[in-house]
């Protein structure tokens, strides 16, 4: 009996259940002859034996390499498993039909008609469903066709029983099915991301999280089983799956949004001490009801208000405007029931860590932020088995002796490497924790370790959640989100990879001391890299400006926060890769350099219109809404004709709408005008 589950292991899922080192030296191994001697069982069980003495066994089942036996003392998957499945595929490869044998695509059997198992555990097949993955096209599969017997075989009956209980009480996903260009099927969980990496082989998930049992997979494969009956035809599907609908009432909530709005009314440069306890309180009730997200937002209201009492520059007119707006418009969307699930718009249920087990990063490059006396690192990580990004931060104070560059601030040391290695490195950890956020930590004080490597740039293995070559399609996809006042509260969750074709001009414009090339996607489409000058990395643009010129080889990928500009997309680099990996912000230099070229500075009223009334609508929130001048609601005015005069008159209206609520005594209705102001900007602002 051949074992389909083997021939299945491609290159890729072997790397991605051991680490991609081990699957190199596995194959050299087997190509210079070293293979194990294969005895195959009539149950299909696989044992090997080699000159050494090691023995392994491949047992039958839906268990995978975990259930897999070696003598050795190698923890996990080890070389000589993974010796075992490489030749297995080689033995067989001659009498394997073509789709299924291939090492380097999955194996294709006929599929079956998926069970709806959302209310129970009966096998009744769906309608409307064909035999899509068979004839060539294995990745058209669905985790959803797998049976709770599947799962109890290959997870356990105590897992399975933990999952039913955790979907009696409902949760919500996010189901990414397989295409061409990425064929793994994988589920967003609030704990977690799970991976089905073999069609068919229910053995072979894998989820991000430590630790769980099991369990994961479980709620994945029911959240592929609604997805399936209730959005059958959506590439992405956001679901709920089991509990009850979910209740409006949350006084937690309403506690925070009545909150903002007497922050609002009040002003930043008018509140006293006394709002300290009430933000504590909310801040408290928020973490107890589980609303990840508007906490979140409520620790950045805080954070905000303490640096303008201590009149740091860490305080933003425009970010404290954006926070007081968020948290009702989070509201509005669960109220309104709108098309995200609420949990999503609240975080419900995501825990505020979670330890992952044994995790391989890939780092993206840095940025360096300084403001309010520290200078700040973020490092940027790829985490590609959940495709997505996590950040690691640290500050640094400013000292008599002046800010620290990025340069000199790389060769600071965190969990034994130093950030200018993680920010080219790969990383392979076994202590990471990974925040709500998307923020990372590395556990102190457990036997687990964490090793860097330098990296040379190859992120061609990034699965397309990450890696993009059309800079047109991938702008198509920005568009598609929900507004960014909704979104999940993650960290860099804007950071792709852009597969480079050519750098076609690089311009500097010496006014704004902004560099600026225009590019293009590896399949075409093209966007604009642009970075300007701080003085913490005085070296950045120098280094960008010659890692895009080719001076360092052609430039092959670059990483960035991206984002829709009225010209396309636009990248705000983090990292270039040619023949050596370049971290501009910390990069040497002291920003001396010449840099050629110039910038087509087009005027862009549309967006200065928008400027204006944001920054308008920022110092009343700054000011307070009972302590403008007599003259504020005719600047409105004087502002929404100028809106309206480039095309966004329903931004203008909102502008008049609020000028009609102010008075001497402004209260609910001139809060919510305020609101409904702010939103219509920031979302006709993100756009674009």
């Amino acid at each position: 009996m051949t074992r389909a589950d083997l021939i299945a292991l491609t290159p890729d899922v072997l790397a991605a259940l051991s680490n991609r080192g081990l699957v190199k030296r596995a194959t050299k191994e087997v190509d210079a002859g070293e293979r194990p001697t294969l005895i195959e069982d009539t149950d299909g069980a696989v044992r090997a034996a080699y000159p050494d003495g090691v023995t392994v066994t491949l047992p039958p089942g839906g268990g995978g390499l975990a259930a897999a036996c070696c003598s050795c003392p190698a923890p996990g998957v080890c070389r000589h498993l993974l010796a075992v499945v490489l030749t297995y595929q080689r033995t067989h490869a001659a009498t394997t039909p073509s789709h299924a044998a291939a090492p380097d695509r999955p194996a294709a059997p006929d599929r079956q008609a998926a069970p709806d198992h959302a209310a129970g555990s009966g096998h009744d097949a769906e309608p409307g469903r064909d035999d899509a993955g068979a004839g060539g096209e294995p990745w058209r599969w669905s985790p959803g066709d797998v049976t709770d017997d599947d799962l109890a075989a290959a997870i356990g009956a105590p897992a399975l029983a933990a999952a039913q209980r955790r979907r009696r009480r409902g949760y919500t996903a996010v189901v990414h099915r397989p295409d061409a260009a990425d064929p793994v099927p994988r589920v967003e969980l609030p704990t977690g991301t799970v991976r089905f990496l073999v069609p068919r082989q229910i053995g072979y998930a894998r989820g991000d999280a430590a630790d769980d049992g099991g369990e994961a997979i479980a709620l994945a494969v029911w959240a592929c089983r609604t997805a399936d009956r209730e959005q059958p035809d959506r590439p992405e599907a956001q679901v709920r799956v089991g509990g009850s609908a979910t209740v409006v009432d949350r006084p937690a909530l309403d506690a925070a949004v009545t909150l903002a709005a007497d922050v609002l009314l009040t002003g930043a440069a008018h509140l006293g001490s006394g709002v300290d306890a009430r933000l504590a309180a909310v801040r408290r009730d928020l973490d107890a009801a589980g609303l990840r997200w508007p906490l979140l937002a409520v620790d950045d209201l805080a954070g905000q208000l303490e640096a303008y009492a201590a009149r740091g520059a860490r305080y933003r007119p425009e970010t404290f405007a954006d926070l007081l707006a968020e948290l009702p418009a989070r509201r509005r969307a669960v109220v309104n029931a709108g098309a995200t699930p609420p949990e999503r718009v609240l975080g419900t249920h995501e825990p505020a860590e979670t330890p992952l087990r044994r995790v391989r990063l890939t780092g993206l490059g840095a940025r360096v932020r300084c403001s309010g006396g520290e200078v700040g690192v973020d490092v940027v990580l790829a985490h590609p088995a959940a495709v997505s990004v996590l950040v690691l931060s640290r500050a640094y104070p400013v000292t008599d002796d002046g800010t620290p560059t990025g340069h000199e601030l790389a060769g600071r040391r965190v969990t034994g490497a130093t950030l200018g290695a993680l920010a080219a490195g790969n990383v392979v950890s076994e202590s990471a924790v990974r925040s709500a956020a998307h923020r990372l930590r590395f556990a102190a004080g457990r036997l687990a370790r964490t090793t860097v490597t330098p990296g040379a740039g190859e992120w061609s293995g990034l699965p397309p959640g990450l890696l993009a070559h059309d800079p047109d399609a991938l702008a198509a996809e920005l568009a598609g989100r929900p507004p960014r006042l909704l979104r999940p509260r993650t960290a860099a969750e804007a950071v792709r990879v852009l597969a480079l074709g050519e750098v076609h001009a690089i311009g500097y414009a010496a006014g704004e001391q902004r560099l600026d090339a225009t590019v293009t996607g590896a399949d075409g489409g093209t966007a604009t890299v642009t970075a300007t000058h701080h003085a913490a990395a005085p070296g950045a643009l120098d280094a960008l400006a010659a890692a895009l010129d080719g001076t360092h080889g052609r430039p092959r990928y670059v990483s960035g926060t991206v984002r829709r500009g009225a010209d396309g997309l636009v990248v705000e680099p983090l990292a270039v890769v040619a023949d050596a990996v370049v971290v501009p912000d910390l990069a040497p230099g002291a920003g001396d350099g010449r840099l050629a070229g110039a910038v087509d500075v087009r005027p862009d009223p549309v967006a200065a219109a928008l400027g204006t009334a944001s920054a308008l609508l920022a110092q009343a929130a700054h000011t307070g809404l009972r302590h403008l001048a007599a003259g504020f609601p005719e600047r409105l005015r004087t502002t929404a004709a100028g809106l309206a005069g480039v095309g966004l008159e329903r931004c203008g209206a909102a502008l008049s709408g609020l000028a009609g609520t102010l008075g001497a005594d402004p209260g609910e209705p001139a809060v919510r005008a305020w609101v409904d102001a702010w939103i219509r900007l920031s979302v006709t602002a993100e756009s674009r």
